[in-house]
């Protein structure tokens, strides 16, 4: 064969393995006119929360599973859609599963989520950017899996860290929104679970008010308590962000502000973390977020299982991703997995203070019968999401 008629004869081998090969698509559900990617918001760059659209993220996960696609002849379609409402969101998941994709990801509202996963059936929907504890408990839903920590992982890391450093006494400050009281409730059980102790509970408000200035005042708020730790719940995060050096006493702030538990901090020296976090920023060009790891995580755990089916006959069940032998490189230094009892991912937590990681959580010390990355969040015991196995 002389090479003109090899390299034909490759061509044409070449031609017929792309004809060949599978189209899978994975959809991408988003919000429409995001409030939090509002380019005010942003720029502002408050710690835990989005820095930009998670679908960049998840190309790069696809860019980083392409020769493993390709050797396994699959190509891979994302396609994103954009919803107003949990209808527009149950009527794209609908969609999305008549049309055979292998699974959804999904950046949305709790209505929206939850609608989202009763529209697709026995597709599998991750959730990437909602922590709302309901939705892995008495809200949730069996084919929805979460790769973004609850809120309840999120205290219990810092709560760790405070009972490791013996700041037992804490002092809660929380502000009036709705998200507020929820997430207080949660860093109150992992109060009462570390053993800790909250001195005192206060709300704070900003206001133009000149009655309600008080309730912005950083030394009025944390004056006239004894306390080793403050922690501060501020879902809009504009009060938590100028709270550390201004409080009575010389003490340490956590929770939106000062030392805070994250998925993800672009400064994490350790375990393959920064060579992902110089691809993600080549790619979108700003650090990585938390919300970023889990859009990233969620499309690793979606491409894994589909590479697992060989041949490519349709979207895996919900239950190969929470099988126990499934697991995943999350880049911080344990192998992640799903929770069968509540389809949480377990994962480390970093706790950072936006300079640098701190420490990493579970911290040194802490115990679990089982797997001890369930010491944070609900264990089995606390379940209560039915739907789940």
């Amino acid at each position: 064969m002389n090479r003109r008629t090899w390299l034909c004869a490759a061509l044409a081998a070449a031609c017929m393995g792309a004809a060949q090969a599978a189209t899978v698509t994975l959809g991408l559900l988003v919000r429409a006119d995001d409030e939090r990617l509002a380019s005010s918001r942003l720029d502002l760059a408050y710690p835990g929360h989005p820095g930009g659209p998670v679908q960049q993220a998840v190309e790069v996960a696809l860019k980083e599973t392409r020769f493993e696609l390709e050797a396994t002849r699959l190509e891979v379609k994302l396609e994103t859609v954009e919803v107003r409402n949990a209808a527009e969101a149950k009527a794209a998941a609908q969609k999305l599963e008549k049309a055979g994709a292998a699974a959804l990801l999904a950046d949305l509202p709790s209505d929206a989520l939850l609608a989202a996963g009763e529209g697709a059936g026995r597709l599998a929907v991750f959730n990437l950017g909602n922590a709302d504890d309901a939705l892995r408990q008495q809200h949730c839903r069996g084919n929805v899996l979460h790769t973004l920590p609850s809120e309840r992982m999120r205290s219990d890391a810092l709560a760790q860290y405070l009972m490791s450093r013996r700041w037992s006494r804490v002092l809660l400050l929380h502000g009036p929104r709705p998200e507020d009281a929820q997430r207080l409730a949660s860093v109150q059980l992992s109060i009462r679970r570390l053993g800790l102790k909250a001195v005192d509970t206060r709300p704070f408000k900003l206001s133009a008010d000149p009655r309600e200035r008080p309730l912005a005042n950083p030394l009025l708020l944390t004056g006239h308590a004894d306390y080793d730790a403050v922690w501060v719940v501020d879902t809009d995060g504009e009060f938590a962000r100028s709270l550390p050096y201004r409080i009575a006493q010389p003490r340490p702030v956590v929770g939106d502000a000062g030392l805070m538990a994250l998925a993800w901090a672009p400064h994490f020296e350790r375990f393959g973390a920064p060579q992902l976090a110089r691809r993600f920023e080549r790619h979108a060009r700003r650090p990585m977020t938390g919300h970023d790891w889990a859009a990233w995580m969620a499309a690793k755990a979606a491409l894994q299982a589909v590479l697992a089916a060989k041949p490519w006959a349709g979207a895996p069940k919900t239950a190969a991703w929470a099988a126990p032998d499934f697991t995943l490189d999350g880049f911080k230094g344990s192998r992640v997995s799903f929770r069968a009892w509540d389809r949480q991912l377990r994962q480390p937590l970093l706790l950072t203070d936006g300079q640098g990681v701190i420490a990493t959580a579970p911290v040194e010390g802490v115990l679990h019968p089982g797997n001890v990355l369930d010491t944070l969040g609900a264990d089995a015991p606390e379940k209560l999401c039915k739907a789940a196995s």
